[in-house]
Parts: structure tokens; sequence; C-alpha cells
């Protein structure tokens, strides 16, 4: 079994055997051109670098080029590429050895793949750490259908986390996201947010921190553990803080006092058939919908959802909203709808074809 090593590790043994490999088509390429200018051209290309390749790597079987013993300094030719050149091939060897005994071979070229799918991401949402928290924000941006990419440190996390979901579906970066290079190799700079759902406070903290110096338009969610480390997230950029000791008090109170609801609330977001949800859709300034009373609108026409709330532009939130209100710009409206025809929702307002019914 294949010793467990860093990921930095892994990559300083493929620096290496990136190294070693252009050194050997060097020396390959030095000693079958002197063997070329050495016999004037009377030997080809392809036997000059066969003369080099069992040279170097000592096998020699005897054979040699015709005329070789004629050609003056052909022998000390030979001699020096065997001590200068044979340590390259070693070189070269023992690395490529190590990548596959120490650096999991089919482990980096998965990471190399998985690389070039998270490059030119944007407007996604980066998620750090998958652990007991991550994995169910995980198990929703999948269901909402929202493009996402994750980041941890532990590369059997993420592989279990692909093998539940699909390939296809997951996206991820393996390192530390407290880093920025590993924050920016995730999308930081084009993401539409960030979840930093880490273990520990402090490293929540310092992904507020990072990520927001490096987006300060990108909206950053953070959990918080302690009570005190909510209001210091706030304080370094994040946009919003979860208590998860919080919501765990709420939801056991919830089940005492309002079974029922929760129960609803339960249904709705397990039913993988209808994937009913509760979201948000956003009025643009220049939409035709600005104007119009709720009732006037092709909302409903458009798709099947309940405009249960909305959010005015001064930041009011009303609560089941009459058909008389008017829709202003930039307002946000709260809807119960599948997920499917909420994007069906947010296409048609996005383009300008949503107006009056």
């Amino acid at each position: 079994m294949a010793a467990h090593i860093s990921d930095s590790s892994r990559r300083d043994l493929t620096d290496r055997l990136l190294f070693a490999a252009g050194v050997l088509a060097l020396v390959l390429v030095f000693g079958a051109t002197g063997y070329h200018q050495l016999g004037g051209g009377r030997w080809a290309w392809s036997d000059c670098f066969y003369m080099t390749v069992i040279t170097l790597s000592t096998v020699g079987y005897g054979e040699t080029l015709p005329g070789f013993s004629a050609v003056p300094f052909a022998r000390p030719w030979t001699v020096g590429l065997i001590l200068l050149g044979s340590g390259t091939l070693v070189y070269f060897v023992s690395t490529f050895t190590a990548l596959i005994v120490e650096g999991d071979l089919g482990g980096a070229l998965r990471r190399n793949r998985m690389r070039k799918r998270v490059e030119g991401m944007k407007d996604h949402v980066i998620v750090c750490g998958v652990g007991t928290t991550g994995v169910h924000v995980v198990a929703e941006l999948i269901a909402t259908e929202t493009p996402f990419v994750v980041i941890d440190a532990d590369e059997q996390r993420l592989l279990k986390l692909q093998q539940e979901h699909g390939e296809k579906l997951v996206h991820w970066v393996l390192g530390d996201a407290t880093e920025d290079e590993v924050l920016r190799e995730a999308g930081v700079e084009t993401c539409r947010g960030v979840v930093s759902a880490l273990h520990d406070d402090k490293d929540n903290l310092f992904v507020t921190v990072t990520a927001r110096a490096l987006n300060p338009r990108t909206r950053i969610v953070a959990k918080a553990i302690e009570p005190t480390a909510v209001e210091k997230m706030r304080r370094a950029g994040a946009d919003s803080v979860v208590s998860t000791n919080y919501i765990g008090g709420m939801r056991l109170v919830s089940e005492m006092i309002r079974p029922q609801v929760t129960q609803f609330l339960d249904q709705m977001l397990r039913d993988r058939a209808q994937n009913l949800r509760i979201e948000e859709v956003i009025v643009p300034d220049d939409s035709p919908l600005v104007g119009l009373q709720l009732r006037e609108s092709a909302i409903r026409k458009a798709s099947d959802v309940l405009v249960i709330a909305l959010r005015e532009a001064e930041g009011e939130i009303v609560h089941n909203p009459p058909p008389s209100t008017l829709i202003t710009k930039g307002m946000v409206l709260i809807v119960l709808a599948r997920t499917k025809d909420v994007l069906r929702l947010r296409e048609a307002i996005s383009d300008g074809t949503l107006g009056r019914a």
C-alpha cells in the first residue's frame, strides 16, 4: 500500500520528476548529437540515439556503432557520457519510483484532471471543509443545481463525496482552505460565495479574512461554534454567520412545540422527486416586471411558483404579500417552488422575457 504523504510533498515529487525528465532529455539529445558529430554523419540519428540510451543505462548489449573503434574520440566520449549521464538516468528512475510508491501516481493524475476542470469556473460556491457540516452543504447545492467547488485537506473525504454524488457533479481542490493559493485554485476571485464549514472557529475566521481580501464582492457565510466567535467573524468580513449550537437548540425546541412544522420542512427537503425549496429571486432594475402588481405579472404562467414573501429594496420584508403589491427595482421575491421552476423563473427574468400576464 502506498504511504500517505501531504499534498505539498506530492507536488515536490512531481516537480522533481519533471526536472529529472527534462535533464534526461537534454542528456539524450546531447549524447546523440555528440555521436553524430564525431561520426561525421556516417551514423543515422536513430543509431546515435540508441547508442546513447544503452550507454546511459550501462546495458551495452555488446553493440557499437559501425566503425566505432576507428572514429577518434568516440570511446572517450562514451566514457564521459557514462560518468556524467548515467547519474541522470538513475535520478529519474528513483524519482519516478518515489512518485509511484510514496506520491500515488494515480492520485497525482486524478488531481491534475480535477484541477483542469476547476479552472475557469465562475459564479460558483466554494465550500471549505466537508466534515459533518460541509457534507450537508454540498448535498443542498447539488439538489438546487448550484455549481460548487469543495476544498478539504483529506483526499479520502473528497473521493467518498465524489463516489456518493457522482464524479461530474463534485469539483474539488485538495489542500488547506486557509491558504491563499488553495483558495485561488478553487476560483475565489470569480466565485459568487464562500461557505466556511471547518471544524475550528479560528480556521473559519482565517478563511473569512483571506477570502474577503481576495474577493471583496463575494458573499461569505461562516460557521461558528462558540458564541463569542460570531461577532468576530462578522467584523472579519463574513456576510452571515451560522452558529451551529444556536441552530441545534432552535431545532430541539421546535421539535417539542411545533412538531408538524418541522416535519413539513423535513419532508420538503428530503423529497427528491419534488425537490421543493424556499428560494429567492431578484428583480433586476430593467425588468419588465417593474411597475406591475403581482397579479398583473406572468410569474405564475412562466413557472409554478408561489410568492410567500418579498424584500423591498429598502430592506423591509413583507410576508404573504397581497396581489396588489407593486413590484419595484431590486425587489427580492421569496418563493416556494421546485428547483426546476425557480431556475426557469430566474432565466425568464434575467433575459427580460417575463412581464405582464
